[in-house]
């Protein structure tokens, strides 16, 4: 069974418009989360899926030079856009990643895979982000084709079209779901991308555990212990609602 990470990316960003081209330390938002998502084990290849519109157009150039795959389709509906990206690198499990968490821990997204292709019985979705309980940043969502296909033909409201998962995880009579917690509730901790507060707390992250980028989220953890005034800078953001898009 084929593993395929598939990292949505758009410059569109309402708070922070262009967010995933931003620099962090000498390397764009949208290369560090590719290169977390590469160090992944149980992935065996990672795509980016943008949308058509010309805005995006800088994403596909972007892709070139890091030498990874893209996959281009609908602007509005992101799970059609998805289904189709999966479909092209011919997936048969998904792991969803989003382009706003340069913090992404590859350890975290190796063990949700893992917990999820060692359930028994088998599973049609996994994440750590229901309930959340790791830092909002380290998100990653497993789920079978079939299931992504499934969604595609039930969801009918425009937000579960705009949001891929959303159906699934609103559905547990229809889909098998795996919830992967963390032994720390760290869900009030704020490590994603979408005001320019939460960018200066990961620069700071970056410039103080490496611009190589080899840490992980332990060793944020630990900073943020020794350092506690570094979660000032952006605590006060709240996050978007599913239904805000």
């Amino acid at each position: 069974m084929k593993t395929v990470a598939i990292v949505q990316a758009h410059m569109r960003s309402s708070r922070l418009p262009g967010k995933v081209l931003m620099d962090i330390a000498g390397e764009t938002m949208l290369a560090r989360v590719i290169s977390r998502t590469k160090r992944c084990e149980y992935v065996d290849s990672v795509v980016v899926a943008t949308s058509t519109l010309p805005i995006d157009d800088v994403i596909e150039r972007a892709c070139e030079r890091l030498d990874v795959p893209i996959f281009r389709g609908s602007n509005s509906d992101v799970l059609d856009r998805f289904v189709n990206a999966a479909r092209a690198y011919s997936a048969d499990v998904c792991v969803r990643i989003t382009s706003d968490c340069p913090l992404l821990d590859p350890e975290v997204s190796d063990h949700v895979i893992s917990c999820f292709k060692q359930a028994n019985p088998a599973v049609d979705y996994a994440s750590n982000k229901i309930p959340q309980s790791y830092p909002r940043g380290l998100d990653t969502e497993v789920f079978t084709l079939k299931a992504l296909e499934d969604t595609w033909r039930r969801a009918t409201e425009p937000y579960q079209r705009s949001h891929v998962t959303v159906y699934i995880y609103d559905n547990p009579d229809e889909f098998k779901l795996l919830s992967v917690v963390s032994d720390a509730d760290r869900a009030d901790w704020r490590w994603t991308v979408d005001t320019p507060e939460d960018l200066e707390f990961v620069r700071q992250i970056y410039l103080r555990l490496g611009v190589h980028g080899n840490f992980g989220w332990r060793d944020v953890i630990a900073l943020l212990d020794e350092r506690p005034e570094l979660r000032e800078i952006n605590r006060g953001i709240e996050q978007k609602h599913v239904h805000e898009g």
